[in-house]
């Protein structure tokens, strides 16, 4: 049984937990969501009382059909993730493994069971979340790039900050953050990855979204597994490469 009233949050005593999980619905636009995210992931800090949830989201998933449980899966990956204690330094995947092995196969099964007619936002989501019960770093808390269509990171040589762009704007990089205006900045088109090239988790979440008939998610992952120019220097460089080394550790 767990304690709350002896456990923490972003803002306090976290005695006001139990109340929240007894009120979350399946329903992602639900307010208590929010409460929760804000109390046990905050800008992605987590708390002596965040760990703990995971049984609570674990359970609440399991109970859910695989189309309603986005909500529990997804705060729970966000946790199982962060790299960002406030207190302690705990590794889930040594203290809560029952869970997090559970909360790997609901996710699976949530997968499994999506059409092509889903949103591809939560699809991603969940790709991401199964990465991040699975221990996969960087990409199991940062795959959501694919949703905003872009990426932002360092030229390897100058150091420059680069917008790394795929989506309805087109594919490019450029060094203003408001291309979406159309502003005429300078942008260098991105060369994708052919993917019979792929290797690694490039390739793994490629074949699996072609499999998944999500042909859009695996355009873009030729993009976030290919390579961009530098519109300040020139230099050449792998796009995962300088995501990894922007997140990693």
């Amino acid at each position: 049984m767990t304690h709350w009233s002896q456990l923490r949050h972003a803002y306090g005593v976290a005695d006001d937990v139990p109340d929240l999980f007894a009120r979350a619905e399946p329903d992602p636009r639900s307010p208590v969501w929010g409460e929760l995210w804000s109390r046990l992931c905050h800008q992605g800090t987590v708390y002596p009382a965040s760990f703990p949830a995971l049984s609570v989201l674990t359970e609440i998933a399991g109970r859910w059909s695989t189309a309603q449980r986005t909500m529990p899966l997804a705060l729970a990956a966000d946790i199982v993730s962060s790299v960002d204690q406030s207190y302690g330094d705990l590794d889930p995947h040594v203290t809560y493994p029952y869970e997090i092995a559970r909360l790997r196969a609901l996710t699976e099964e949530a997968l499994q069971s999506s059409g092509s007619d889903e949103d591809l936002s939560t699809y991603v989501y969940m790709l991401q979340a199964l990465l991040a019960f699975e221990g996969v770093e960087v990409w199991g808390r940062h795959l959501d790039g694919l949703n905003d269509e872009e990426y932002e990171v360092a030229c390897p040589q100058c150091d420059e900050e680069i917008f790394v762009a795929f989506g309805q704007y087109g594919a490019f990089t450029t060094l203003d953050s408001m291309y979406m205006n159309d502003s005429g900045s300078k942008r260098l088109p991105l060369l994708p990855a052919d993917p019979a090239d792929l290797t690694g988790v490039g390739k793994r979440l490629h074949d699996r979204a072609i499999a998944d008939h999500h042909p859009d998610v695996a355009e873009k992952l030729t993009y976030v597994f290919g390579r961009a120019d530098c519109p300040a220097c020139g230099e050449r460089f792998g796009v995962e490469e300088a995501i990894t080394a922007k997140w990693s550790g």
